[in-house]
């Protein structure tokens, strides 16, 4: 989904509509290859001049393969996602009204259209070349019913962007509400009064106690949640950092290469300029040789002038 941004080309090298628009694109793109077009996006700002743009964009975190295809399906399939949200809006209404006609019409529906969308999302994933695993089907069902329940996550969900699965509450809004009070009969004798002062004591710290329970047990179930958040993004940073490592060990498998292509190239050249050298020095050998040949045959050739002068002035 599109988002609102600032005017293209507002000063301070900053445009707010673009940098959106790359970052739906780089959520819209299948994990495996998040890491490299998050990179070619952030170099592509700086090289602009756009510094918090390239910060914005570097700052995206890769999302798992469940995030990524429940981001799909808000993509793929607006009109449905409209829907759905709709659908978790009268749900959570219907359950702070308490209707329970509606809510058992609801949650009917709530199963069926939860259970047809993760299979659109599974079936978009397919289509993009990465297929779904059956946990990673269970997360994007956890978040679409987090969708309906947590208007928070709805949301989320509808921006694009998540980058970890969703979490549903452990109950839904309504099934906190407190139930009906019991009523005790009277008992036909009264107790006397220090026997009931007792009783009602161990009642009220029998019921302390399980409040403490209950309050513990839902602490202890948001911390729960809280870890499994923290350790799925620890997980995706940890994935991200693996990419990136995995990318810079094949550029540095090339430079070696490209140095050792040169390194080769260096030893043939000095190979052949060694060969150069020695032909040369055999042309100089050739050459000196062939000078004092020329000298010698220059030396012969005027003592035969000169023989041949004598020999003719004694003919006359």
């Amino acid at each position: 989904m599109r988002r609102k941004g600032g005017r293209p080309g507002e000063t301070g090298g900053h445009d707010a509509e673009a940098v959106e628009q790359v970052l739906d694109e780089l959520y819209a793109t299948p994990p495996p290859a998040f890491v490299s077009r998050r990179e070619e996006s952030a170099a592509a700002a700086r090289t602009d001049g756009r510094k918090e743009d390239a910060r914005r964009i570097h700052a995206a975190r890769r999302p798992t393969l469940a995030a990524w295809a429940a981001n799909l399906l808000t993509r793929a399939r607006p009109e449905e996602t409209r829907r759905f949200l709709e659908l978790g809006q009268a749900l959570r209404e219907a359950h702070r009204s308490l209707d329970a006609a509606g809510l058992r019409e609801l949650s009917a529906q709530r199963r069926r259209v939860v259970t047809a969308l993760s299979a659109q999302a599974a079936q978009l994933a397919d289509e993009a070349g990465h297929r779904l695993s059956q946990a990673a089907q269970r997360e994007v069902e956890s978040t679409l019913r987090a969708v309906l329940a947590d208007p928070d996550a709805a949301g989320q969900w509808a921006g694009g962007r998540l980058e970890v699965s969703l979490t549903p509450p452990s109950v839904f809004p309504s099934d906190a509400a407190p139930a009906p009070a019991r009523t005790e009969r009277e008992p036909a004798s009264r107790p006397a009064p220090h026997r009931a002062a007792s009783g009602t004591r161990a009642k009220d710290e029998l019921a302390e106690r399980r409040r403490k329970r209950r309050e513990e047990l839902a602490r202890a179930e948001r911390e729960a949640a809280d870890a499994g958040r923290h350790l799925r993004d620890a997980r995706a940073e940890q994935a991200d950092a693996e990419e990136s490592l995995r990318g810079a060990d094949v550029e540095l498998a090339r430079l070696r290469e490209s140095v050792a292509a040169a390194e080769e190239r260096l030893r043939a050249a000095r190979e052949e300029l060694g060969r150069a050298e020695g032909d040369r020095r055999e042309a100089e050998e050739r050459d000196r040789a062939a000078a004092h040949a020329v000298a010698e045959a220059e030396r012969e050739a005027r003592a035969s002038a000169r023989r041949v002068e004598r020999l003719a002035g004694r003919g006359r």
